[in-house]
């Protein structure tokens, strides 16, 4: 397939053990065709697709067909091939860090990419993949438009106070500052809750993004206030194998008296903490509840209280909560989180509805309950299609 203009609209989202695609046509909102994932990439890859609901694809791979990112998006391309009915005229990246300098999606050109590239070392288990995405991108649609869609956007507007850490100044005006996470999220559920009741998203809201990557935005009429993560993507909510908020004398601690290198200390905050660190068994919530050790509910109730400490933060943040959505992998499905995570908050304002929980309701909050809980499913391709759509139409 080569680019030409007018034609679909490919999405390119790439995360430390997966790529997500998608195939859109342009529209108001985009029309999706083809959605799926190349999943579980150095464990046990495989290739889900799906085009209108149905399954077109769902293999095991092999470590020798997927045994990385590049060859995961062969085969995405090779099924391109198969399934996309005409020209992919534009691809859009999920890029998780922007920097200082990106509040909105770009067009990438050899100095973007230069730019963007350079940023690998503030988000070490995903800028490398998203870059990989790009470069390969580039040279399979080479009459395409390349565009970068970030992370970090959403949370641009932050103030001062919200943005900076108690360091000297300089290094704040180097670009040691809080970034936040998971905008392309936030900004696709705003939208939603703006489509499906204006008068609350005008309000105080807290978004609970909730997978193996985890975070909350305090959000105020559509702009956000506050996030969890801050400088990289390792910091607040414990994640699936990251550690979350952490006392920097500990890093400190393992330099100085274990004598860890940088590397071996990131890999331990990254990829060995989080909810595998804590239970010893797995980063998948799904597979911690089956298991029902004790370590298994430890590493559960510890997630619970974090979420539960934060969003106290967050209604500080917003003098106040009008509406608490959850969303992600775990916040969409993992009813029993979602139960612990609202117990005994009576004093905020939230009153869950068992039964609506339980059944998964758009709204699990009681009739008349002071703030309204709701679950609304992220859809990050499809928001990076809409940016990717708005960049060509004000590119002309």
């Amino acid at each position: 397939m080569s680019g030409a203009r007018g034609g679909l609209i490919l999405t390119v989202n790439a995360g430390s053990s997966s790529i997500k695609f998608a195939l859109f046509e342009p529209g108001t909102p985009p029309r999706e065709h083809l959605r799926g994932q190349v999943e579980g990439l150095g464990a046990a890859p495989r290739l889900v697709a799906r085009a209108g609901g149905a399954v077109v694809a769902d293999r095991a791979l092999t470590a020798e067909e997927a045994p990385d990112h590049a060859a995961a998006l062969r085969l995405i391309l090779a099924l391109l091939d198969e399934r996309a009915e005409g020209a992919v005229s534009a691809v859009g990246h999920r890029v998780v860090h922007g920097g200082p300098d990106h509040a909105a999606p770009v067009a990438v050109d050899d100095a973007v990419f230069a730019a963007l590239d350079a940023l690998r070392p503030l988000a070490p288990l995903h800028q490398p993949h998203n870059m990989a995405g790009i470069a390969a991108a580039r040279a399979a649609f080479p009459g395409a438009a390349q565009v970068a869609c970030f992370d970090t956007a959403f949370h641009r507007a932050h103030t001062w106070v919200a943005d900076t850490y108690a360091l000297p100044r300089h290094l704040y005006d180097e670009g040691i500052r809080r970034y936040g996470f998971h905008g392309l999220s936030y900004a696709y559920v705003s939208g939603e809750l703006a489509r499906i009741a204006p008068a609350e998203a005008r309000g105080r809201v807290i978004i609970t993004h909730l997978g193996n990557g985890a975070s909350m935005c305090a959000v105020k009429d559509g702009q956000s206030v506050a996030s969890t993560m801050g400088f990289t993507a390792l910091d607040g909510l414990p994640m699936g194998t990251r550690c979350g908020q952490l006392d920097p004398g500990v890093v400190l601690y393992l330099m100085g008296e274990k004598g860890m290198s940088a590397a071996e200390i990131e890999q331990l905050l990254y990829r060995d903490s989080g909810l595998k660190g804590l239970s010893g068994i797995s980063h998948d919530m799904r597979a911690l509840e089956a298991a029902g050790t004790p370590e298994a509910r430890q590493a559960i109730a510890y997630f619970v209280h974090r979420i539960r400490r934060e969003i106290g933060g967050m209604a500080a943040a917003l003098g106040g909560l009008d509406t608490l959505v959850f969303c992600g992998g775990i916040g969409e499905n993992a009813v029993a989180v979602r139960a612990a995570v609202c117990d005994g908050f009576d004093w905020l304002g939230l009153r869950l509805d068992a039964a609506r929980n339980d059944g998964g309701a758009p709204v699990i909050s009681e009739d008349g309950a002071p703030v309204t809980i709701r679950i609304i499913p992220t859809d990050e391709e499809a928001m990076i299609a809409a940016d990717t759509l708005a960049v060509l139409a004000a590119a002309g």
